[in-house]
C-alpha cells in the first residue's frame, strides 16, 4: 500500500493497518466451509459420520486410479470400507483450484464436486442432497 495511508499517523506514530489477503488454503477451506452449511441447509443428515478432509494433491495411488478410470486427475476420493473409521472424503485442494477460473468458480467446484462424493458414498442422488444440483458440468 503506498500513498497517505501507509504512512504512520500523527496522532499515534503507528502505520495503518494493512489487511492482509487471505492465503490460498483459507479461500480453499473457507468454500468448503461454505458447501458444508448450504448441504447441511437442505440435508442435515448426510453429512454427519462422514469425515471430510483435504489434502493438497492426490495419492500416487489415487491419482494412478483416477488416471486409469476417468483419464483425468481426480478432484476427489471417498473411502468407505476401512473397519473401525467414519466413511471419508478427501478433496484435492490443487486440481481444483487449477480448474478454477476465480473465487466464485472455486465455491462452485467445490460445492459440486462435494455433493458428487456424498451421492457417491450414500448412495442418494445429488438433487436430494442439493435441490439446486445441475449436473451439466
Amino acid at each position: 500500500m503506498r500513498g497517505p495511508l501507509a504512512q504512520s499517523n500523527r496522532l499515534t506514530g503507528k502505520a495503518a493497518p494493512v489487511p492482509l489477503a487471505p492465503s490460498r488454503i483459507d479461500t480453499f477451506l473457507d468454500c468448503m466451509k461454505k458447501s458444508l452449511d448450504r448441504i447441511d441447509a437442505t440435508s442435515p443428515d448426510v453429512a454427519r459420520g462422514v469425515d471430510i478432509c483435504v489434502e493438497p494433491v492426490p495419492t500416487p495411488t489415487a491419482m494412478f486410479q483416477g488416471m486409469a478410470e476417468h483419464d483425468a486427475i481426480p478432484l476427489a476420493d471417498t473411502t468407505n470400507n476401512v473397519t473401525n473409521q467414519l466413511p471419508r472424503i478427501t478433496l484435492y485442494e490443487r486440481p481444483i483450484e487449477l480448474r478454477a477460473m476465480d473465487r466464485a468458480e472455486l465455491a462452485d467446484l467445490v460445492h459440486h464436486t462435494l455433493v458428487e462424493q456424498l451421492a457417491s458414498l450414500t448412495g442418494r442422488r445429488a438433487s436430494d442432497i442439493d435441490p439446486g444440483f445441475e449436473d451439466d458440468w
